[in-house]
């Protein structure tokens, strides 16, 4: 069976590399670069800066002061150029939500001086009910609501993500696969279900 480029479940129209390619962050190599490198913010939904605002004061000290500063000027959000609501930047890349702390992985692996979200470690440590804004926990995935209200979402391939696809085609970890939470966390189990079946579909009939 010859994969189509695009592919559908429900309102969601996904590109097939979602399925197809491998992939899975490294943090002992890129040491957190999605955060700190870019020329604009993480997309959010008016909900999200709401919840954004209401952790400020949580991770307040966990921000370097420039960040600070960024939000006493313009506040946690900004809309860019091309009309979309992002979060608020740093010297026209950084995050202001980034913090730097030494990072202790699952397999007992440590990595020093990393560059992490702020919302995340709030929420790791108890501080907090929201974890970060739903684009970023979909990365590599980008998603776009169309005027119709159909959802699309693509395999967004960057440079510094590089490292990511070494270690997925090492795992052989698909990219759906290594996102299977946030993917769970935005259309549910059921649709996530539906996503693998599909994928078993398309993988026993090449």
């Amino acid at each position: 069976m010859k994969i189509p480029p695009i592919l559908q479940i429900g309102n969601v129209l996904l590109s097939a590399d979602i399925l197809t390619e491998e992939f899975c962050c490294d943090l002992e190599v890129c040491h957190g670069a999605c955060c700190i490198e870019g020329d604009a913010g993480a997309p959010v939904t008016l909900d999200e800066v709401m919840q954004l605002e209401n952790c400020v004061d949580e991770v307040w000290n966990d921000l370097h002061a420039s960040a600070q500063a960024v939000i006493d000027r313009q506040g946690v959000a900004y809309t860019d150029q091309e009309g979309d609501l992002v979060t608020s930047i740093v010297g026209g890349k950084d995050c202001v939500f980034t913090c730097y702390d030494d990072l202790q992985l699952d397999d007992g692996t440590k990595i020093s001086h990393c560059c992490l979200c702020a919302l995340e470690k709030a929420y790791r440590e108890g501080h907090s009910s929201f974890c970060k804004p739903i684009s970023c926990a979909l990365y590599p995935i980008r998603e776009k609501t169309f005027c119709d209200g159909t959802i699309g979402l693509n395999y967004h391939r960057w440079d510094v993500c590089e490292c990511g696809r070494v270690k997925g085609r090492k795992l052989h970890l698909k990219v759906y696969q290594f996102l299977q939470a946030p993917l769970e966390r935005r259309f549910g189990q059921q649709w996530y279900k539906e996503l693998c079946d599909m994928a078993t579909l398309l993988a026993d009939n090449p």
